[in-house]
């Protein structure tokens, strides 16, 4: 809503010094959204007059039709002579008034004005097009023509009243009165404590028998229906500049008188109104719900097919209009068109105003299921005064009858169904409960009756809401009204109160050491939406039975293309690195923990709770039944290069062993044993997979996979060529790690190493070999690292050479050739023999 503050001081007498934004803050403090605060004409300066057009001379041989025209422009000159301009407009005569901008002005945008030659022709200034003065759209798109009654020389930014500030403010759903200068005027005198000019308090005359004929078949739809008819309207009449600038100041586009005076009145007054030509009618108007299929032909020249839930206008040959949303195209106000022969004018001389009050939900639901939402929709959306139809009948008739000429019949048709004003009973300190602060009875009444609330009793209150406030429905709505009108800025401050001795849980602070070890290690968090298509379970090379593609699907999803819950983190991940890969990002390190869902066997579905009381605790637990198992996954991708070449190295690219040693870093976080050997699952390379391994409850369990992807994975993905990734179970992982890791006690003692090449087979895994070192080397082992594999002929077809670094370290001694053999060298069993190397 678009609130022009010379137009608001006309309602309000607001402080002289007091500019757009001061009442914006103001209006911002009472609860209204003020986006913005234009400032129209900014940096405007004169001189801009009215001129009258003298002679216009026609330039040839240009690509363009030029004009050289002599303007009168009274003394604004200096001289008095008449100023010679050069303008390539086509819309305007000799004897036209004009507006004429000389030089040494400046238009808005900050466009000097200045003579100069052009077109063979000396040009001393301008004839101006409402676009140049920054005026809006006029429908014309040429220059302005003014009424003949200005007299030359007048000052134009006066008269068009070009310097002005504009409120721009956007109304939520339930404020639906503030889409009027009569309800943001409230909005502003009760702001600044200062009484209200209601432009709705108007002398109505009493409805009667000889207005025009109205029947109205469905009262639900439609409570209020006011007819008033105005016959003679001058066909040749426009619309005063005065009408049409607030209009387009408010962001609407001035068409014609009729249409101009009900679109004024309705940003007046809030209340949609209609015109009709009268000529046009056949019949009485009716209200009525369409048949359905019924079509019917809008003001915008589209023919509707319409629905049984919609409301609509009819005479005796068929809808007319949609009610509460648009004209017919059969009934609108005709142009005044001149006969080139006789010079008649004709036109719309007689009009039928409609003033009506619509439900709101049928307007709704007929605007968006037509996908036409118009100014009346809106309004009619957010809810109208019901009480306002007969004033802004009787405003348009009044301003028909001035402007136009016309003359208002006697005939007042109102239909009006049985109602009764709301009120609502409150305790008179329920805000104060609300707000958590004591504001009083006298502060609580004195405030709803500045909102147009009748207010009754002591103790315990009757409300009685006003017409134009269908949003008060309940006490927390009155109690929102008295705090928003005593300040928000004013209500207490107080932060919850945490017990004290609790933090986060053993969860959480794993999740979190899982973020910065991974974040240490050089990957990147990349947080994706928790969704997928089931397709990307083909892509993945899922076989058809995994566990993995059964998935909980939405009712409603955002995206037809993702209706599913995640099951794995994957497609997310590798959808990220897949866009930064695309945009020159070639060496990545992502990573992600985070929620998957997995469904069971029996898949429920959610109840849906009551919303006017607290759920059982049945209820409850029905539908946590229905919620699927959700455990927190953590994984990772990479590509390109792990480490970048340089003066430093030739660097290296990322691979399998990297998402390997990311699983790792993982456990080490959770003071879990993470065993690791080869694998093969779905998206990953057969050769280069591993499976990773806790023990749960003395049993082996596999919590994830490490490695590189499988290349059809990667192609049909458009991942780029060697992509690594991991993804594994951090629940589960957590559980493996039992007990709180204790810090070891680090010891003086020097370490004694100890090399040591085994040959095996080489179907023999590394981990295994790593596995029995272990556990023949003793408790005095403090670490082992494999450092070189060998394979050819030296060691013999079908054999590979493991080298392992052993440390050993002592807390209490140092370390003894004697002694490390004697107490690490043992073979399980006691066999004091040393093994058999081979270097």
């Amino acid at each position: 809503m678009r609130v022009p503050l010379s137009w608001l001081r006309e309602y309000v007498d607001l402080p002289a010094g007091e500019t757009g934004r001061d009442v914006a803050a103001k209006l911002v403090d009472a609860g209204l959204e003020v986006e913005t605060v234009e400032q129209l004409g900014g940096g405007l300066t004169g001189p801009l007059v009215v001129g009258q057009v003298l002679t216009i001379e026609e330039l040839e041989g240009f690509r363009k039709p030029i004009r050289f025209c002599t303007v009168d422009v009274g003394r604004a000159n200096g001289t008095g002579e008449p100023q010679e301009i050069v303008c390539g407009a086509r819309n305007f005569s000799v004897g036209d008034k004009v507006v004429v901008v000389l030089p040494g002005a400046v238009l808005p945008g900050d466009f000097a004005i200045a003579s100069r030659k052009t077109y063979g022709k000396t040009s001393h200034g301008m004839i101006c097009s409402g676009e140049e003065l920054g005026m809006g759209d006029d429908g014309t798109h040429g220059i302005i023509v003014l009424p003949p009654e200005h007299e030359v020389g007048t000052d134009a930014i006066e008269l068009l009243q070009l310097v002005d500030e504009v409120l721009d403010i956007d109304i939520t759903p339930d404020r639906g009165y503030c889409m009027s200068l009569r309800g943001v005027a409230r909005e502003a005198a009760t702001a600044y404590g200062l009484p209200l000019r209601d432009p709705a308090l108007l002398d109505v005359p009493a409805p009667n028998s000889y207005g025009y004929l109205v029947k109205v078949e469905d009262p639900a739809g439609c409570d209020r229906f006011t007819a008033r008819t105005v016959t003679g309207l001058d066909p040749e009449a426009r619309s005063p500049i005065w009408l049409t600038r607030r209009l387009q100041k408010a962001g609407m586009r001035p068409i014609s008188l009729a249409v101009d005076v009900t679109n004024y009145v309705m940003l007046e007054l809030g209340q949609p109104l209609h015109a009709y030509d009268r000529s046009r009618l056949d019949g009485a108007i009716g209200v009525r719900r369409a048949e359905q299929g019924e079509e019917f032909t809008t003001l915008d020249g589209v023919k509707r097919i319409l629905d049984a839930e919609d409301l609509v206008i009819t005479d005796s040959s068929g809808p007319i209009g949609l009610a509460g949303v648009m004209g017919g195209a059969n009934t609108e106000i005709a142009d005044s068109v001149t006969d080139p022969e006789t010079g008649q004018v004709t036109g719309t001389t007689d009009v039928v105003i409609e003033a009506a009050h619509f439900d709101s939900v049928s307007i709704s639901r007929t605007a968006r299921r037509l996908k036409l939402s118009s100014e009346a929709s809106k309004r009619f959306e957010r809810g109208v005064d019901p009480l306002a139809a007969a004033a802004a009948a009787q405003r348009t008739v009044d301003l028909l009858v001035l402007l136009a000429g016309g003359t208002a019949e006697a005939g007042v048709t109102e239909l009006i169904a049985p109602g009764a004003p709301r009120t609502i009973a409150m305790s008179a300190n329920h805000p104060d409960r609300v707000a958590g602060m004591e504001y009083g009875r006298e502060t609580v009444v004195r405030r709803l009756q500045e909102i147009g609330c009748d207010v009754y009793g002591q103790d315990e209150l009757v409300v009685t809401v006003p017409s134009w406030r269908p949003d008060l429905a309940e006490p927390n709505d009155l109690a929102e009204e008295v705090i928003r009108l005593e300040g928000y800025a004013n209500l207490p401050s107080t932060l919850p109160q945490v017990p004290s001795g609790r933090g986060l849980t053993a969860r959480q602070q794993l999740h979190r050491r899982v973020g910065r070890a991974l974040a240490g290690a050089g990957y990147v968090e990349a947080l994706s939406y928790p969704f997928l298509g089931e397709g990307v379970f083909d892509q993945l090379q899922l076989s058809a039975h995994d566990a993995t593609r059964q998935v909980v699907r939405l009712v409603n999803p955002i995206s037809d293309e993702e209706p599913a819950l995640r099951t794995t983190l994957l497609p997310g991940l590798l959808g990220a690195l897949r866009r930064n890969d695309s945009r020159g990002s070639h060496d990545l390190a992502l990573f992600e923990t985070g929620s998957v869902f997995r469904a069971g066997n029996q898949p429920g579905v959610a109840v849906r709770l009551p919303a006017d009381r607290r759920p059982t605790d049945e209820e409850i637990a029905t539908l946590d039944a229905a919620l699927p198992a959700q455990p927190r996954y953590a994984a990772v991708v990479l590509a390109g290069a792990r480490e970048q070449a340089g003066w430093w190295g030739k660097g290296r690219p990322a691979d399998w062993a990297d998402a390997v040693q990311a699983a790792r870093s993982l456990a080490v976080e959770a003071g879990a044993e993470l065993v690791v050997r080869q694998g093969q699952y779905g998206p990953w390379h057969p050769g280069r997979c591993a499976e990773l391994i806790v023990t749960l409850d003395g049993v082996e369990t596999v919590i994830g996979h490490a490695g590189e992807l499988h290349p059809r994975v990667v192609k049909a993905m458009g991942l780029p060529a060697r992509t690594s990734a991991m993804e594994l179970d951090l629940d589960r992982l957590a559980a493996a790690g039992g007990e709180p890791v204790r810090a070891p006690r680090i010891s003086t003692f020097p370490v004694a190493t100890q090399d040591v090449a085994l040959i095996v087979d080489t179907t023999v895994a590394a981990t295994a070999v790593e596995a029995a070192l272990r556990a023949g080397a003793g408790e005095l082992l403090e670490s082992l690292r494999l450092f070189d594999v060998f394979t050819g002929e030296q060691v013999g077809e079908g054999k590979k050479s493991l080298a392992y670094a052993l440390r050993f370290r002592a807390a209490d001694r140092t370390l003894t050739a004697v002694s490390s053999s004697g107490e690490h060298g043992r073979r399980p069993g006691g066999d004091p023999r040393p093994h058999r190397l081979r270097r």
